[in-house]
């Protein structure tokens, strides 16, 4: 079937359940919001929604879809109104899809890191994610940070062509949520500091995004400058804390046997810098384009990483090479102050090439819409 002789109807698929969900909870809650956004800027796109494909009765105000201008439909009115659906942070059921493809209609796979998550789950028997199924897709999208391990894998097990697309960001939440702040509590970098709160954020689900380089980035700062730290905060690890590995290996570090490090729970950046942090170090394995790193970037603080999709931006260290992203941590306390003003204006320029509003983004978008005809 060709493309209807009309505008398309797109929806975005969005895991919703009942009770307490914070957008903060993940990028991919964020993302699905940013792609409804785009299409209903699309010159292609009649109308665009989130749908809902887990059956909720209501979305938490946490989630702040109230505010941002995007309508949600469930999947029995997303069956006989759409088009087009993305299948992203909830996936649709096979019948669905089945009566979906019958009438006429296409459908992509926006998938994420989800070989490293795959292998993990399907190695150690825990339980499936994204596993393969048998269901009929017209494309799969992925953004350029997975290209490299994950596009063969996605192409075979899917049968479907791989589509690279731009990652897509704007801080209409974080806006939000700084705004949400508590008078005189700021976000944004502040000079002057004689000694640094450092943080990590990595979120220690999986091997894609850990503590464990952060932490040895940290040691090796540490070792070399260790009166630049106030304190090392690392968030994400409660759990970790529980577990004998973990213990043994952090046991092994100055940074906690002296008691700079401590082990924090999960928190929204923007709340969390305000409060605690300088400084941003992390680590991610093959997922080099993330919302923590434009988050910091908009904050203007000092984001020491080893994406190379944002070399030229904040400091950089390579691989896992612990002891340049040592040196570039004592680099960013010993010059961040100087290089402030330049810093922030590259990265408001950078930013501003992943809004849903910027050109290149819409009319990439546009035409992957097109190709599923």
């Amino acid at each position: 079937m060709s493309k209807p002789n009309r505008k398309l109807r797109v929806g975005v698929t969005i895991h919703i359940r009942d009770g307490h969900q914070s957008i903060w909870e993940n990028g991919i809650f964020q993302n699905c919001v940013f792609l409804v956004q785009l299409f209903n800027l699309s010159p292609e796109v009649e109308i665009a929604f989130l749908v809902n494909g887990s059956g909720a009765k209501e979305v938490h105000p946490s989630m702040m879809f109230d505010q941002v201008g995007v309508e949600m439909i469930d999947l029995p009115t997303a069956l006989e109104t759409l088009d087009v659906v993305i299948e992203m942070s909830s996936q649709v059921p096979e019948d669905w899809l089945e009566k979906f493809r019958a009438k006429g209609g296409r459908i992509a796979w926006m998938r994420m890191n989800d070989y490293a998550i795959d292998v993990e789950r399907a190695v150690y028997n825990l339980p499936p994610a994204s596993v393969c199924s048998s269901k009929v897709y017209d494309a799969i999208w992925a953004i350029p940070c997975h290209r490299n391990i994950c596009s063969d894998y996605f192409a075979i097990t899917c049968r479907a062509p791989v589509k690279i697309v731009p990652h897509l960001w704007t801080p209409e939440f974080i806006d939000k949520g700084i705004s949400s702040l508590s008078n005189g509590v700021k976000f944004g970098y502040q000079s002057g500091k004689p000694r640094w709160r450092v943080c990590s954020f990595e979120p220690n689900l999986n091997t894609v995004k850990t503590s464990i380089t952060p932490m040895l980035v940290c040691e090796e700062a540490y070792r070399k400058k260790p009166a630049m730290f106030d304190f090392i905060r690392i968030c994400n690890t409660i759990n970790a804390k529980e577990y004998v590995g973990f213990v043994n290996f952090a046991r092994s570090l100055d940074i906690v046997n002296h008691g700079v490090a401590s082990f924090e729970g999960r928190f929204a950046i923007y709340e969390y810098m305000a409060h605690y942090g300088d400084a941003i170090v992390s680590h991610h394995w093959e997922n080099g384009q993330n919302y923590l790193y434009y988050e910091a970037l908009y904050g203007g603080y000092p984001l020491i990483h080893n994406s190379e999709c944002i070399r030229d931006l904040g400091y950089f260290y390579p691989d896992f090479d612990c002891q340049a992203g040592g040196e570039a941590l004592v680099r960013a306390f010993e010059n961040h102050y100087k290089n402030q003003v330049n810093y922030n204006a590259k990265a408001a320029h950078f930013l501003q090439t992943l809004d849903i509003r910027h050109q290149h983004n819409v009319d990439a978008y546009t035409t992957e819409l097109i190709n599923l005809y």
